[in-house]
């Protein structure tokens, strides 16, 4: 049996987005993490109505002592990582709770009823002040804009895995995310990795 070295057993991270953000990568990358240091990762997907530009929701149980069922119960999230915010509200608006802990990248993915006209996206301050009524632990960060000045917006999945890392509410570190995509992706791309992870990693530093 694994010391569990979470909070909750299981502990339950959400990672959500639209498709084409590299949502999956993330879940895989953080699963093969904790599953590295001994801990059950169970992992289950769901997917919208198009895997490019449709939600996509990744759901984490990490235990130290066995696997569980892949579907979190509703009200059960202790983290939510949203790679697009208004996921970060359709997914605490069912598994969120007080205590849950939000991350979420600024830059919107418009819908297409926003960019036909026929609805509006609402302002960040609305998006803020909605996660905000349901829990207090909110952190938003602008992990797409700052990709972009990694020279690729897909970073900015990484970026939001170096921020739940400095949050210190899952026990990995750099060395381990190393570790894991030195295994899964080509020499060339490690470094830019790293700095995306870093860069995270001090963006939510700075926020606390």
């Amino acid at each position: 049996m694994k010391n569990s070295g979470i909070g909750n057993d299981p502990f339950n991270v959400i990672i959500t987005g639209v498709g084409g953000q590299g949502n999956v990568l993330a879940s895989r990358m953080l699963g093969n993490i904790l599953s590295d240091q001994g801990y059950f990762v169970t992992i289950g997907e769901t997917f919208g109505v198009s895997q490019r530009g449709g939600s996509v929701m990744s759901h984490l149980r990490i235990s130290g002592s066995s696997a569980w069922s892949p579907q979190i119960p509703r009200g059960q999230a202790d983290i939510v990582v949203a790679l697009e915010p208004i996921e970060a509200i359709r997914v605490m608006a069912y598994y969120g709770n007080e205590r849950a802990t939000v991350l979420s990248n600024t830059r919107p993915i418009y819908p297409v009823g926003v960019i036909a006209g026929e609805m509006e996206y609402p302002d960040p301050g609305s998006i803020r002040e909605a996660l905000g009524r349901l829990t207090g632990r909110v952190v938003l960060i602008d992990a797409t804009d700052e990709a972009m000045k990694l020279g690729n917006p897909i970073l900015g999945n990484v970026i939001m895995l170096g921020a739940v890392a400095a949050t210190g509410l899952l026990p990995f570190d750099r060395d381990d995310f190393k570790t894991v995509i030195a295994r899964s992706m080509p020499a060339d791309r490690l470094e830019i990795n790293l700095a995306a992870y870093d860069r995270g990693r001090e963006m939510l530093l700075e926020t606390t």
